[in-house]
């Protein structure tokens, strides 16, 4: 695999042998970006390394705050909180590796770092664990994510015993080293079309998971309310509701953000060569693109649908900017 932009970089499409596999490896012209040449002979549309850049920086900043300010926040100390809090650290992944890969681009193309191909195979292979790992931490806190509002909406009563701090720990612990497992062996085996056709499943399978358990929280959640008829127990139904809403939401973000990427490689092992898949594997830029807004997107997302985070948003930014001045 290639990383995020560096001559096709991460999961995109490469040369293709005549056996139609994918290379992910192939060698590295130093002083030629990815932008410049496309190694398939299809071109691809320009999007300006800088913009690359800004976004990654902005997404970067607000992940960061996002963390902080549930750190921060003694109230925002609880599972669901926690799996957001990961959420944001695996956007705060593709962040880093794409200002970490766009500056290190720049200053190639400028004549400022003279890098190694030795040099660019180990930034490569970091930068890919960092960015499957965000991929594969993402779909799983999302997942989580579902499982914790459903829980919380049927399981009211007994919600504290069943998801205490210690198991959301656990399974926090469990996603990342399962992540960057899966991530490390997907390197390792990254000439074989079964990494794009296990990522594939992954995304499809988790998706119908987290679908079904909305579907259903969404139909008998009116239901299961009236069956609660305690005025405390009512409020935190509707908070639990409004947790749900909320990552409805971050759902529907991901999948628009992350859709197009998956199509490119669904066609990848479908069509390689079609004119109409080409065609679209032109459009890979834009892909990318969506992937740093969707990083970009999400802390505001939270920040939106959460009051107390937003006030501790507040406080963080309104401290920085007096310890400045």
């Amino acid at each position: 695999m290639k990383s995020f932009m560096w001559t096709n970089l991460y999961f995109s499409m490469n040369t293709m042998k005549p056996n139609q596999s994918i290379d992910y490896m192939d060698n590295v012209t130093l002083n030629v970006s990815a932008n410049d040449v496309n190694m398939t002979g299809i071109t691809q549309i320009m999007i300006p390394q800088e913009l690359f850049l800004m976004l990654g920086l902005i997404s970067l900043v607000e992940n960061i705050l996002v963390i902080a300010a549930i750190i921060k926040n003694r109230n925002l100390h609880s599972p669901m909180y926690y799996f957001i809090c990961c959420l944001a650290v695996s956007d705060m992944l593709v962040s880093v590796s794409n200002v970490v890969e766009t500056v290190f681009m720049l200053l190639t193309d400028h004549g400022l770092l003279s890098v190694t191909a030795r040099m660019l195979r180990h930034l490569d292979n970091v930068i890919d664990i960092m960015i499957c790992s965000s991929v594969l931490s993402s779909l799983s806190f999302l997942c989580t994510i579902a499982a914790d509002r459903y829980i919380t909406i049927f399981y009211a009563l007994r919600y504290h015993s069943i998801m205490t701090t210690q198991r959301a720990v656990a399974i926090i612990a469990i996603v990342w080293l399962t992540s960057i497992t899966s991530s490390s062996l997907f390197i390792i085996y990254h000439t074989d079309n079964a990494v794009i056709a296990c990522l594939v499943t992954f995304f499809g399978v988790t998706l119908v998971f987290t679908a079904v358990l909305y579907l259903h929280m969404f139909i008998l959640a009116h239901v299961h309310s009236k069956r609660i008829m305690a005025l405390d127990k009512n409020s935190r139904q509707a908070t639990s509701m409004k947790g749900a809403i909320t990552l409805t939401i971050l759902l529907g973000v991901f999948i628009i953000c992350w859709g197009p990427f998956f199509l490119h490689l669904i066609l990848i092992l479908t069509c390689p060569t079609n004119p109409y898949c080409k065609c679209y594997f032109s459009h890979f830029n834009l892909f990318l693109i969506l992937i740093i807004c969707n990083s970009l997107i999400d802390p505001l997302i939270y920040a939106y649908r959460s009051q107390e985070l937003r006030k501790t948003l507040k406080e963080i930014v309104l401290c920085s900017w007096c310890f400045v001045m």
